[in-house]
This record gives C-alpha cells, sequence and structure tokens, in this order.
C-alpha cells in the first residue's frame, strides 16, 4: 500500500510540475503579444505571484503532495 502511494505522489508531483511549466510559458507568450484587458492593480503589480490565483493552485497541491510524502515516509519507515 505504502508503495502505491508513493508511486501515486510522484505522479502528481509530475503533473504538477508539467503543467505549471506549461502555465508559465503560455503566460510569457501572451505577455509578449501585450493583450490586456484592463490595467493592473497596484498590489497585484507589487506582489505578482501572491496574488495569482494560477500560479497558487499549482503551488498550493504541490506542496501539500510534499507534505503527504514526507508524512508518508517517515511513518511507515
Amino acid at each position: 500500500m505504502a508503495q502505491l502511494t508513493f508511486a501515486l505522489s510522484i505522479i502528481v508531483i509530475l503533473i504538477a510540475v508539467i503543467a505549471g511549466v506549461y502555465t508559465y510559458r503560455l503566460g510569457r507568450q501572451q505577455k509578449w503579444q501585450e493583450e490586456l484587458d484592463a490595467p493592473v492593480p497596484e498590489k497585484v503589480q507589487e506582489h505578482p505571484y501572491l496574488f495569482n490565483p494560477v500560479f497558487l493552485a499549482y503551488v498550493l497541491p504541490g506542496l501539500l503532495a510534499v507534505v503527504v510524502i514526507v508524512y508518508l515516509a517517515l511513518r511507515y519507515y
């Protein structure tokens, strides 16, 4: 059971990393096209990654997966 959980955790992390890299590249590509709907608020300009929900949607599950992997590794070994 622990091996299956570990393998699935690795797969989830790989998917999250690949999706994050893809999103980052797509965002940079669209940035060069300079098609903006509205001006960006000043708070978002000061902290562009903290207030980006797409970025947070990739980072938070990735961190959660790492915490679960470490917890399971320490618990079963």
